[in-house]
């Protein structure tokens, strides 16, 4: 898509973050509480991301979750991180880091810009 196209369809915080690879202000986030049930999707593409099972609070201001749906995200390297991106469009979602509480040890840190919640189990 055209970048005149994708600054007309996301707001100026989500081509900051999901093109740019920028990071929203931590706790300022509608997802860092999970607060019902559903699956994630990407806010760009619409490709389920992580069910809202996977979300734990991790304290650092941004939603965490432990796993993704197998085959929606890629990781690439990004310096000293792992940068996680939708497997379907390439936005930027964040970062997945190996410090995470559950049985996984993955902390998957995405930037709620990045997010749409689909309520439902």
């Amino acid at each position: 898509m055209a970048e005149k196209e994708l600054k007309n369809k996301l707001t100026p915080e989500q081509y900051k973050v999901m093109v740019e690879k920028g990071t929203e202000a931590p706790f300022t986030g509608k997802y860092v509480h999970k607060t019902e049930d559903g699956t994630y999707v990407c806010s760009y593409c619409g490709n389920p991301l992580f069910v809202a099972d996977a979300q734990f609070d991790s304290g650092t201001g941004w939603p965490s979750f432990d796993k993704a749906i197998e085959g929606s995200i890629k990781q690439q390297k990004d310096g000293n991180r792992t940068e996680i991106i939708c497997s379907k469009c390439g936005s930027h979602l964040g970062h997945v880091f190996n410090d995470g509480p559950t049985e996984t040890g993955k902390r998957y840190c995405i930037n709620s810009v990045c997010l749409d919640l689909k309520p439902g189990k």
